[in-house]
């Protein structure tokens, strides 16, 4: 029997970096996931204000497998 999984797509944000900010989108997703097998970074942005970066933003693709 082949293995099933879904993605879904999350989005995080983080003031400490783009590494954090995919660490709260996988964290965030596995509150209301079960089984979460990879995660892929798709985008990455930033909010600016004057010339500081406030916020850091990516957009992840989380697979989980399907349960029956």
């Amino acid at each position: 029997m082949a293995n099933i999984a879904k993605v879904i797509t999350v989005i995080g944000n983080s003031p400490d970096g783009f590494a954090e900010a995919a660490q709260v989108a996988v964290q965030e997703a596995s509150q209301t996931l079960r089984g979460i097998t990879g995660a892929d970074v798709l985008e990455m942005s930033c909010e600016v204000e004057g010339d500081r970066i406030t916020m850091f933003r990516t957009t992840v693709n989380i697979a989980f497998a399907i349960e029956r």
